[in-house]
């Protein structure tokens, strides 16, 4: 379902529908507001334009009806709220036979005085509104199919609002935006707005940091290469199938983290998994798909250094030599650095972390393949030189530095603090199975 409604009316009703209007200012502003020249004009004039968007389309006597009844019949219209005075209903402009046709034709509610247009607008105003922010050149579909099915599936139940990701704006920004776009309807909104992240994991992990604590939930519907939040928490990789997940409304309550104030929805990991995530290009998981991540980890393994590094947990300090150590919230079997624990649990209230201090490259591939085991089996793993804890604080400091990936993002970073943070996301999921 769309979120435009159209607003005109003739001249004579100008100013009773601007009345109501004002009436229900606040709610109006959930929604686009399309309107023909004259009537555009005098909602500028009594309304705050930072706060709604206005589309505005030619008068009436230059075809402003005619583009009107086009959108309608597009289906780009959720609404129609026309004024209409008796004496012109069938010479009058805007042309009320116009729009009224392209209404019976498409199946767009239209209301003429105001009880119905405050009925419409409370039957419209209840149902969901999702904020879709999408990642056009995520994965290697089609971005526009990928999009047209979404909102197939969506549109039916849901209002959907559509925010294309830019190259120079961060989707995290553009999800805080819509937060607080939220957060200042909450009066009105009814508490039945949600966001929505489309992309790849990187998208993904930045609308879920900016949606941490905000209370709004979190639809995935995810389509990059390994979507290792989705699969995390059960979320199916199928477009329809995520899209039906959102739709069915099941919640589920889960942790999230920060890393020096870098929050982190996935995992952290330093030598290894950096290493493995730094070697994996663009092309080459264009090319490959997750292929790309076993292809970067055999190089990895290869050509992993040693390094030392202190860990402080509750006070107590220690130090190890090791080639890798992963820091995680929620992380799939596919993640195998993060299995030691032979299950990563992602709403008990703690990060699971796993640090490997094997000596040679053999007793690395052996620790890679119990790590592996552990992931399929779901049982912790028993080797002496792969150290598992869970724990809600963690400080570490590497020597010599190392780089840190966070969500697929490296950086440099010595030393790092975690900390979880307890039922910090709401996002949509299947139900858990016992």
């Amino acid at each position: 379902m769309p979120r435009t409604l159209a607003i005109l009316a003739h001249p004579t009703q100008t100013e009773h529908l601007l009345a109501w209007l004002s009436k229900h200012q606040r709610v109006l502003t959930h929604f686009e507001i399309m309107a023909p020249a004259e009537m555009a004009q005098c909602i500028e004039r009594g309304w705050d334009l930072a706060k709604i968007d206005l589309v505005t389309l030619g008068t009436s006597s230059e075809g402003g009806d005619i583009e009107l009844a086009a959108h309608i019949l597009a289906g780009d219209v959720a609404g129609v709220l026309f004024f209409a005075a008796p004496e012109a209903i069938a010479t009058g402009f805007p042309s009320f036979t116009l729009v009224l046709r392209a209404c019976q034709i498409q199946g767009t509610p239209i209301a003429l005085n105001d009880a119905s247009a405050s009925l419409l607008l409370r039957g419209i105003a209840e149902t969901q509104m999702a904020y879709l922010i999408f990642n056009p050149v995520a994965g290697q579909g089609n971005p526009n199919t990928d999009l047209a099915l979404i909102k197939e599936v969506l549109e039916p139940q849901i209002m959907v609002n559509v925010i294309m990701t830019q190259p120079d704006l961060d989707p995290a920004d553009q999800a805080r935006e819509v937060i607080e776009h939220i957060h200042s309807k909450t009066e009105h909104d009814l508490g039945r707005s949600l966001i929505i992240a489309s992309g790849g994991d990187g998208t993904v992990s930045a609308v879920a940091g900016a949606s941490m604590g905000s209370g709004v939930p979190l639809g995935i519907i995810p389509r990059g290469t390994a979507n290792a939040f989705s699969v995390g928490l059960g979320i199916p990789t199928n477009l329809r199938a995520a899209c039906e997940t959102i739709l069915a409304g099941n919640t589920h309550v889960i942790d999230a983290a920060r890393c020096n104030d870098i929050p982190m929805i996935l995992l952290a990991g330093v030598g290894f998994e950096a290493g493995m995530v730094d070697g994996a290009s663009r092309q080459l998981k264009n090319e490959l798909g997750n292929l790309a991540y076993v292809l970067s980890g055999v190089r990895q393994l290869a050509s992993a250094t040693p390094f030392n590094a202190t860990l402080e947990i509750d006070g107590k300090v220690s130090t190890v030599t090791t080639t890798a150590i992963t820091v995680a919230n929620v992380a799939p079997p596919t993640s195998v650095l993060a299995q030691g624990l032979g299950e990563v649990i992602p709403d008990d209230g703690l990060l699971e972390v796993t640090v490997a201090t094997s000596k040679t490259r053999l007793q690395g591939i052996n620790a890679l393949a119990s790590l592996v085991a552990a992931a399929a089996w779901g049982n912790p793993t028993q080797r002496d030189d792969i150290i598992c804890l869970r724990t809600n604080r963690l400080k570490l400091t590497t020597d010599p530095p190392q780089k840190l990936v966070i969500d697929g993002e490296i950086l440099e970073v010595n030393p790092m603090e975690f900390e979880c943070l307890p039922q910090a996301l709401t996002v949509f999921a299947p139900l858990k199975t016992i």
